[in-house]
């Protein structure tokens, strides 16, 4: 059974294919996403979604969203579409020079979340390949450069942990503290956990006066998040394998 929407959020699962160029995960939702990748992420060919605003394609005869009207993507209940698939591509040439066969190597990918041949289109000239099932549960993004994911988890790590573990203030009540990115070697030192699988649990981080721990586990390749969640309940009881942690005086991710 799925668990809360709230539990979704303050657990990150992370499974890393580079071979294969996709980062598997639980926990990250579109609009953490968008956010953190906003400067190199372009128009947006919608392949399955609910999205009722999008602008229609007669050569394709699928929906788009512009660039310029991504935010209001960003602020729609895209976790209850179910399935959410989408490339980005750089002109609308690019859209309608797609040929029959091209057409229908997306449609396999919205319908079955891998590559038939591969994820990139020389004509939309995408960086990414996003496939996701109830948003934020189980997410399967292609990356044309994994450096974009190493960039999205050093801004995601800080925006989790002021979410989940806010500073206690005067009588102990909770203030928001901004915890800054941390640095993109941080996040590419995971990289060989993360090719295992790993888990964060921002709800079991602990705080000090001097700095504050997340957890992580190396948990293995899940395909189904059920089954994930049902390994994190054994291996919570259990010693951690490394922390990410924040120094308060120095203000520096470890």
């Amino acid at each position: 059974m799925k668990k809360s929407n709230q539990e979704k959020r303050d657990l990150l699962y992370i499974f890393l294919n580079e071979g294969e160029q996709y980062v598997l995960t639980h926990g990250i939702e579109f609009k953490e996403f968008a956010r953190s990748l906003s400067d190199s992420l372009n128009h947006l060919l919608l392949i399955k979604h609910a999205y009722e605003s999008g602008e229609f394609n007669r050569h394709t005869l699928l929906e788009y969203v512009p660039k310029e009207k991504l935010h209001r993507l960003m602020g729609d209940d895209v976790h209850g579409y179910g399935d959410f698939c989408w490339v980005d591509f750089e002109e609308l040439e690019g859209v309608n020079a797609l040929s029959g066969e091209e057409i229908a190597e997306l449609l396999y990918m919205g319908h079955m979340k891998e590559q038939l041949k591969q994820p990139f289109n020389r004509h939309l000239r995408n960086r990414y390949g996003y496939f996701a099932h109830d948003d934020g549960w189980w997410n399967k993004v292609y990356y044309r450069t994994l450096t974009d994911f190493y960039r999205l988890l050093s801004d995601l790590v800080p925006e989790k942990l002021n979410e989940f573990k806010p500073e206690k203030g005067i009588l102990g009540l909770k203030k928001r503290r901004e915890y800054p990115p941390m640095d993109i070697d941080i996040s590419l030192s995971l990289k060989p956990l993360m090719k295992e699988g790993i888990l964060l649990s921002f709800k079991d981080a602990v705080q000090s006066r001097t700095k504050i721990e997340v957890p992580i586990w190396v948990i293995g390749d899940y395909m189904n998040m059920d089954d994930m969640f049902e390994e994190y309940e054994k291996l919570s009881k259990t010693k951690f394998d490394a922390t990410l942690t924040f120094d308060k005086k120095t203000k520096q991710w470890q």
